[in-house]
């Protein structure tokens, strides 16, 4: 088909080199795939390379303490992926002797693998006829065949996997998916692509009928909720602060972060001073309560807002699972804690 002819033609010319291209290795492309999802290559090359520095081999990184992977993975979001990653680097190591499986139907199986990773992997190191789907191509097959169905849809990914599939070559599958993916990157991209010069102009139906703006369609996502998240700072005259680790499902599970607070509703001084009173950490301690900052910082993930206040607490004293105030680099943190770390100068605190 002269889509298919089109692309692999324009990929041989316009890919990117990069660390991972031209390589057959399951471990390189696993790794590759799951950095990138939800994240552009320009963000998640330095992971990609500082987690092949750190762990060259899946035995490397199935042995490593979970909170190097974690702290490894700060910054990137969505720890659920790391979480995974280590989780089924375990079980290759372990239990398959460090030996990907080599269908997509057995990859498919491991934890953190769906339809798009194991689709990649079988095709680029197993050379298996399983086409990919991730944003890059459902924008280009959305804007040359002219398809309105949501692409966030049931009926929409069906559709969508069908196509790919059927635009499939006969051989060389892994490259072919790579250059539609790096075609919807580069060429067909979200915003202001430039069609003049695509070598698919002729045939687009987006570009002739100037939908390029209006495709693909998504359906609306549910409003995100508004959550206020007080975070509480502890300094004792020793230099010690809490830290504490998240052990509760959700995206921040098993980061750390300082005790938090949650409330309803924007919190007051006097409010929270109160609420403070049956916190074990500040048991039988002399303390003062300061506002950092006075507006909130939102924090916006995909399905929440987070309005996040940081209440210095100066304290005489803390309990012996304290730490000191310069060890908490060291731990994993979600980015709003790390950016707050990074600008507050502990240094300057004094405890009157």
């Amino acid at each position: 088909m002269i889509f298919t002819k089109v692309v692999t033609n324009w990929y041989s010319i316009n890919k990117r080199k990069l660390p991972w291209r031209g390589s057959k290795n399951p471990y390189l492309i696993w790794l590759s795939e799951i950095i990138l999802q939800q994240t552009q290559i320009k963000q998640g090359l330095p992971y990609f390379e500082a987690f092949i520095t750190n762990f060259p081999t899946v035995f490397d990184l199935a042995n490593a303490e979970e909170e190097r992977v974690l702290k490894l993975w700060q910054g990137l979001g969505y720890y659920s992926r790391a979480r995974n990653l280590h989780t089924t680097a375990k079980y290759i190591a372990n239990e398959l002797h460090g030996i990907f499986p080599n269908t997509y139907s057995e990859l498919i199986q491991l934890k953190g693998v769906g339809d798009y990773t194991a689709s990649a992997i079988a095709s680029i190191c197993f050379d298996e006829a399983c086409a990919v789907v991730d944003g890059n191509v459902y924008r280009a097959l959305s804007r040359y065949f002219g398809i309105k169905t949501p692409i966030n849809s049931t009926k929409g990914k069906k559709e969508f996997k069908l196509l790919a599939q059927k635009l499939l070559p006969k051989s060389n599958f892994g490259d072919y998916n790579q250059a539609i993916m790096e075609f919807g990157a580069k060429q067909c991209k979200p915003s202001n692509p430039d069609c003049s010069i695509c070598p698919l102009n002729d045939t687009c139906i987006a570009f002739n009928k100037n939908l390029i703006k209006t495709l693909p369609v998504k359906e609306k996502k549910t409003k995100a909720t508004k959550k206020y998240f007080n975070f509480i700072v502890c300094i004792s005259e020793n230099q010690e602060t809490i830290f504490e680790q998240r052990l509760q499902k959700g995206i921040w599970q098993k980061l750390y972060q300082f005790p938090l607070i949650e409330s309803k509703q924007d919190i007051k001084t006097r409010e929270l001073n109160e609420r403070l009173k049956g916190v074990d950490y500040l048991k039988g301690s002399h303390y003062t309560l300061h506002l950092y900052n006075e507006e909130a910082i939102i924090h916006k993930l995909s399905h929440q807002h987070l309005h996040c206040k940081f209440w210095i607490v100066l304290v005489d004293r803390l309990p012996e699972r304290a730490i000191k105030i310069t060890e908490i680099e060291e731990y994993p943190v979600p980015v709003i804690l790390e950016k707050f770390i990074s600008s507050f100068n502990f240094e300057t605190i004094t405890i009157n």
